[in-house]
């Protein structure tokens, strides 16, 4: 039986006086995140059929930013010690594995390859989608539905959604959000780094849950600037990819580095960065550093080259 958990907003309208633009839909929605953080806490505390209960066999699924999304719970949920968790691109999860329970991760709703797995799952496995949009096919493809709809997005670039998923996941597991709130209004206030937005390269790094965080730092960074961006599990990066690190290049840490990393990559004159905030507020400001590089390029990170707010794929012909 299909249930739904709503909170209804209206998404602000950017704009200025006499409705000259004067700010995009990104930074918006890069600004909203600690109220969007908040209201996911509060969500959290109400009963919410169809989230991983203790003891479920799990896989999370999702593309783009959601699978990156459901790394890092798949993580922090087998961390815990409440159960074997997955993550997987919705189009590479394994057929021949048992699930107690499959959450889909879509902002969209309309993700071809979220529906056809859901699709090749009913009846077979309980499956649960979080997504932003109560009026799309992810309703009723999924048993069971939580919809964010106060955190849903008109960029193409995911962030609000992303992180406020997240934190919903992260409360359910029983984790204080007070901390990564405030860390978040910090993350918007605080200036970036010196010298940073100089930088042409840039490598993203983490280490258990946070090595989700850092793959979608780094596709941020690409999708909204352009940039060169890498992104690794943190002691990985000695093995081989520290060779690309020179004077051109950041290096970001989400959460603790491995002792002795920081001096190797100052070593090679890259610059480590490392900011002192709960690992999702440090994505927000990866979000905006992408955004500062998008401007400064003369990008629009609104209308992101190649990119659209959903992947469709239409059947194969026949």
């Amino acid at each position: 039986m299909l249930s739904n958990h709503q909170i209804c907003s209206l998404l602000p309208e950017p704009g200025g006086q006499n409705g000259v633009a004067v700010t995009t839909h990104v930074e918006t929605e890069i600004a909203d995140q600690p109220d969007c953080w908040q209201r996911a806490a509060e969500l959290a505390s109400t009963p919410l059929p169809g989230l991983p209960e203790p003891g479920e066999r799990v896989a999370v699924v999702g593309c783009g930013t959601s699978l990156f999304i459901a790394q890092a719970y798949a993580s922090l949920r087998e961390g815990a010690g409440l159960g074997e968790t997955d993550a997987f691109a919705a189009s590479e999860m394994p057929s021949h594995r048992r699930y107690d329970r499959v959450l889909a991760l879509t902002r969209s709703g309309t993700t071809t390859e979220v529906l056809d797995l859901l699709g090749e799952l009913h009846g077979a496995v309980p499956t649960t989608a979080i997504t932003a949009d109560a009026t799309t096919p992810v309703m009723t493809a999924a048993d069971e539905v939580i919809v964010l709809d106060f955190a849903d997005e008109r960029s193409v670039v995911q962030t609000r959604f992303a992180t406020t998923t997240l934190t919903l996941l992260r409360a359910h597991l029983g984790q204080d959000p007070s901390k990564a709130i405030a860390d978040a209004r910090r993350a918007l206030a605080d200036a970036l780094p010196a010298g940073l937005t100089d930088r042409t390269q840039f490598t993203f790094l983490g280490t258990g849950w946070t090595v989700g965080l850092a793959a979608e730092a780094a596709l941020k960074m690409r999708e909204a600037s352009l940039s060169w961006t890498e992104s690794y599990p943190a002691k990985e990066y000695r093995h081989g990819p520290i060779a690309i690190t020179d004077e051109r290049s950041a290096v970001w840490m989400f959460g603790p580095a491995p002792e002795g990393l920081e001096e190797q990559v100052t070593a090679t004159g890259g610059l480590w960065v490392q900011p002192d905030l709960d690992p999702l507020a440090s994505l927000i400001m990866a979000q905006r550093l992408a955004l500062a590089l998008a401007t400064a390029r003369g990008l629009d990170p609104d209308v992101p080259r190649h990119l659209s707010r959903s992947v469709i794929l239409r059947p194969a012909a026949g």
